[in-house]
């Protein structure tokens, strides 16, 4: 059996917000338990160089060393990020430092709520590879998708396919199309679980929207696009459909 109980740690240099932050997590949920709050970056550091916690909620503008530079001196870490602070702009990097999610204060309950779900969707199938449990995904959470605006979340069954183009990935859904700052790789992770097959080095498919495979290797979107297959992801993409 899977250990259902959280613990997170929020490094914010603002007392009245890390109780805010804190009275929102009781409120939520039962499971998630703040063992320690930080409104400094150096025992903050210590603290994630020498713990384990499954949530880490990091504000990003502190004095001396930010969110960011925070992160930066701990690249071993384990912990899903979860970034709270009042400033839109730095979502793109905070995504590209591979963070679970970004909350704007003031913090919107709502979407605390559902970054949280998502965070403990990925620390759940963390600990089921480590144990070998198979698990099944909750199919309402939603995806942050970072572009130089901002970031749009989106549910991943609306997610058609992705297609890699240079450095950015095109995600397209059943009648719209974002461009990500995100490479195609980052949304291997993040897609884990779902299901999302790479059947092309540039292209990851929802199987659920695919409507026909031609041979020798090419599949048939329900928007009518042709994407290939190659011979090495063969295998796996016959297998991930007998398996749906």
């Amino acid at each position: 059996m899977i250990n259902s109980t959280y613990k997170c740690i929020i490094v914010d240099d603002e007392p009245k917000a890390v109780e805010l932050l804190q009275d929102s997590i009781t409120e939520l949920y039962g499971n998630v338990e703040v063992v320690a709050s930080y409104n400094n970056w150096k025992p903050a550091l210590q603290a994630m160089k020498t713990q384990d916690y499954d949530i880490v909620f990091l504000d990003i503008s502190m004095p001396q060393k930010n969110g960011m530079d925070l992160l930066a001196l701990v690249p071993e870490l384990k912990s899903e990020v979860i970034f709270v602070t009042a400033h839109s702009e730095h979502a793109i990097d905070a995504f590209n430092f591979g963070a679970t999610g970004y909350v704007l204060k003031p913090i919107n309950d709502t979407l605390l709520y559902k970054t949280i779900n998502k965070a403990i969707e990925r620390i759940n199938h963390k600990r089921a590879a480590v144990s070998g449990v198979t698990i099944q995904p909750t199919h309402n959470n939603k995806i942050g998708i970072p572009s130089q605006k901002g970031v749009d979340y989106i549910d991943v069954n609306d997610i058609l396919y992705l297609e890699s183009i240079n450095r950015y990935t095109s995600v397209v859904l059943a009648d719209d199309k974002l461009l990500s700052s995100y490479s195609i790789g980052k949304y291997r992770p993040m897609l884990d679980g779902f299901s999302f097959c790479q059947v092309h080095r540039s292209f990851i498919v929802n199987l659920k929207h695919v409507k026909r495979y031609e041979h020798p290797g090419t599949l048939h979107m329900s928007n009518g696009v042709a994407i290939p297959v190659s011979r090495q992801n063969k295998d796996e993409l016959n297998k991930m459909m007998n398996e749906k």
